[in-house]
């Protein structure tokens, strides 16, 4: 089997988890760098943005590092997508099928539902309100957090942070029940 057939296959957790886990260690050797994704939205507007936000002042540039890694990110995800996309069909277990079916969520062809993520439900008043309203509630949380998952569960955890033991712990907490309490909900507000 050749790399580019090895690179198209989902890797086993074991291999992919340790490599993630990797990079705290090496951000920390290579000058004492936090791993995390949403404070890059800050570097932008700081980079950007000319008024005077107390916020955005502050030397973004001594944070350019972390705009090329979130760059490497997307067109690593773009390259990943396109060009060595897995061939074989994304694998759901039975139960979540069936759960999600009762949902009437039974498209699963692709990374994410087409019964949710089609642009006809994407391009509704309804489904704009749910995404503009979701990503307005996950940047505020994010923010109100002092990080992202990746920020407090990879970084924070790894350097014995509290808070980013609180965060995780309320990130997961948040996500089994939006899961269970919220998302059939949601779901049938979307039929």
């Amino acid at each position: 089997m050749n790399i580019i057939e090895i690179l198209k296959h989902p890797w086993p957790w074991y291999v992919a988890g340790p490599l993630i886990g990797l990079t705290v260690p090496v951000l920390l050797l290579m000058g004492n760098k936090s791993f995390g994704i949403s404070s890059s939205l800050r570097h932008i507007c700081a980079a950007v943005i000319p008024a005077g936000l107390p916020f955005f002042k502050y030397n973004w540039r001594k944070e350019a590092w972390n705009l090329f890694f979130v760059a490497g990110i997307a067109i690593g995800g773009f390259v990943g997508n396109f060009a060595l996309g897995n061939p074989e069909a994304v694998v759901v277990s039975d139960d979540t099928r069936q759960t999600l079916a009762a949902l009437g969520v039974t498209d699963f062809s692709g990374l994410m539902p087409a019964n949710i993520f089609a642009l006809s439900n994407v391009l509704s008043l309804k489904g704009l309100i749910f995404f503009v309203l979701g990503g307005f509630l996950v940047g505020f949380g994010t923010r109100y957090a002092g990080g992202c998952t990746s920020g407090h569960a990879i970084m924070g955890l790894s350097n014995l942070q509290w808070p980013s033991l609180v965060a995780t712990v309320s990130f997961m907490a948040g996500g089994f029940a939006c899961t269970h309490l919220l998302l059939p909900f949601l779901l049938e507000l979307v039929k």
